[in-house]
């Protein structure tokens, strides 16, 4: 069995925990350390007993609370060394790990398999986590889907996969240009319109609930990202919509604790 919970998720920082029994991870941490802190302490679990942290890459909003966190957690920080070369652990007496993309390595019964994707980082990555026969897959911060992440994320019972932008919105909204074109691009952002059609043509249907995740607040609406999935869901022959549980991920707030089993 396996708890997921998204502390929070979008531009302004991203963190999700996964626990299997006493086995309690975090993926990336930018939130603010004391919002981390509580979030965890509302779970019952003490920042300074999580086996460790996973770090997807190095842009601010997915470890900006990391520093300040380990200060007063200092629990291992899984990422690669790419990743590891600009992530400041200077000052935490916290062990880094470094794993390297594409090779599969445990944290206590959790099976972690880091892959990668398209993004404009040194060495981005998404991840599976298994154990006991389920299977989460958690990508966020991707420009596109790749055949490699289609693969990855085959067979998964819970699927956390980025719903970014609406292209439409995006482009008569407020970014600059320069910016627009950077989110659109193949190491951007993934944008509902490629996710619905993903859903639609590719994925196995394996997982029960899919979380919609690091959505813009200038550029996507929540009832968009999720109509924009249901509609693409009831193109599938193979399944009705209604059979798959659609949760979209908040900036400011929790989602609901999912049970993956």
């Amino acid at each position: 069995m396996l708890k997921v919970r998204l502390l929070g998720s979008g531009s302004g920082g991203n963190c999700t925990l996964v626990s299997s029994g006493d086995c309690h991870i975090l993926i990336d941490c930018g939130l603010n350390a004391r919002r981390i802190s509580h979030g965890l302490r509302e779970a019952g679990i003490r920042p300074d007993h999580l086996s460790g942290i996973l770090i997807s890459h190095e842009h601010r909003d997915h470890i900006a609370g990391l520093p300040v966190f380990l200060k007063s957690a200092p629990v291992p920080v899984f990422l690669s060394p790419g990743t590891a070369a600009g992530t400041a652990l200077n000052g935490t007496e916290a062990p880094a790990e470094h794993f390297q993309v594409g090779q599969p390595f445990a944290i206590g019964p959790l099976e972690v398999i880091p892959f990668a994707v398209s993004h404009d980082a040194v060495d981005p990555c998404g991840f599976i986590i298994r154990c006991r026969g389920v299977q989460l897959a958690h990508v966020t911060d991707l420009g596109c889907m790749t055949e490699l992440v289609r693969q990855r994320i085959r067979q998964s019972h819970c699927l956390v996969i980025e719903s970014n932008h609406d292209e439409e919105m995006l482009k008569i909204g407020p970014y600059p240009w320069p910016l627009k074109q950077r989110v659109l691009s193949r190491v951007g952002h993934l944008s509902n319109r490629d996710l619905g059609r993903f859903l639609a043509e590719d994925f196995d249907g394996a997982a029960a609930t899919i979380v919609l995740a690091h959505l813009s607040r200038k550029n996507n609406h929540p009832e968009i990202a999720r109509q924009n999935v249901r509609d693409a869901l009831a193109e599938r022959a193979s399944a009705r919509a209604d059979a798959f549980e659609i949760i979209v991920a908040d900036q400011d707030r929790p989602t609901p604790l999912i049970t993956i089993d």
